[in-house]
């Protein structure tokens, strides 16, 4: 062994003696290239570089293998320093423990990554699940509801005028519509006019039996996205409800159109409207709904003005 592969084997031995844990790979190699006298000296292992000082455009490169397996990787500049063979057996053991070491780490964060994508998607199913029950809790709140107020309107009218043969059919029909609009959104199917016809063959079907509620879809000439439609539809659904609990016998119009910003519609009714600071804009659902696509909603009413509720989605 050369002396100065001698003196770097036993520096190394002496800084080894002096740990009481895995050694540290730069300081590793500062001893062994300062006592070979090399400009520079590192260790490559579990692939990361590990460097002191600087060397020439070629290094001296000697694999450090212990018991039978590559550890690491010795490099020595310059690359005349000479043969480090013997010292590289003397690395053995203390490569081998820094590898481990890399591994350990490295499988410790994987596993603490793992452990935060498992919490991450723990939180994101739960606010996922939320959020369907939210949808499904508004659905049921816009569009059956409006089933079962127009069914309580006919029964009230049953009641006042007395049934007739015309009027049971008429209530068994309301009853029907009502159950189907519960089943399909369990289902989570949109109406069949809605995905067929769009918002405004929807609204006519659905609006068509109201004789207070006027429907205006002439300025609305293109398709907007599923999603888009339904809140439209739903929420124009749920405008009218509430025309017909706090402004019965009044008139209700309906106006949807396109506008240079996107989709926009109006429900307005002439009944004795209400004091905004006393109530608040009201209609929680209905914000929630246009929220969650971007939307805006907007309520303005005073008592013997009636009320106009505006909605507007963007492109």
């Amino acid at each position: 062994m050369r002396a100065q592969e001698k003196r770097a084997a036993e520096a190394v031995t002496d800084h080894l003696a002096e740990l009481e844990r895995p050694p540290d790979a730069h300081s590793l190699a500062q001893v062994i290239g300062t006592a070979l006298g090399a400009t520079g000296c590192a260790f490559t292992v579990a692939g990361e570089r590990y460097q002191w000082g600087h060397g020439a455009e070629r290094w001296l490169t000697q694999p450090i293998e212990h018991d039978g397996e590559v550890q690491a990787l010795l490099a020595v500049a310059p690359h005349s320093a000479g043969p480090v063979d013997a010292l590289a057996t003397v690395l053995g053991p203390p490569m081998a423990a820094l590898r481990l070491a890399a591994e350990a780490d490295r499988l410790r964060r994987d596993g603490e990554a793992a452990a935060r994508e498992l919490v991450d998607d723990r939180w994101r199913t739960t606010v996922e699940m939320e959020q369907e029950r939210r949808a499904l809790e508004r659905d049921l709140h816009d569009g059956a509801q409006h089933h079962l107020v127009s069914l309580k309107m006919a029964m009230a009218l049953v009641e006042h005028t007395g049934a007739s043969e015309e009027r049971l059919a008429d209530l068994e029909s309301k009853l029907d519509a009502a159950e189907k609009a519960l089943t399909d959104t369990a289902a989570g199917i949109l109406p069949i006019p809605l995905s067929t016809g769009g918002l405004a063959g929807a609204l006519e079907t659905e609006l068509a039996a109201h004789s207070d509620v006027a429907l205006d879809t002439t300025d609305l000439h293109r398709r907007y996205p599923p999603l888009v439609e339904s809140t439209a539809y739903f929420a124009c659904l749920e405008a009218v409800n509430n025309a017909h609990k706090h402004a019965s016998g009044a008139s209700i119009t309906v106006d949807v159109r396109d506008t240079e910003h996107g989709l926009e519609f109006v429900v307005s009714d002439d009944g004795p409207g209400f004091d905004l600071t006393a109530r608040g804009s009201g209609l929680p659902h209905l914000s929630a709904r246009m929220a969650a696509v971007g939307g805006t909603i907007d309520v303005r009413s005073q008592p013997g003005h009636g009320t106009r509720i505006t909605g507007s989605v963007p492109r």
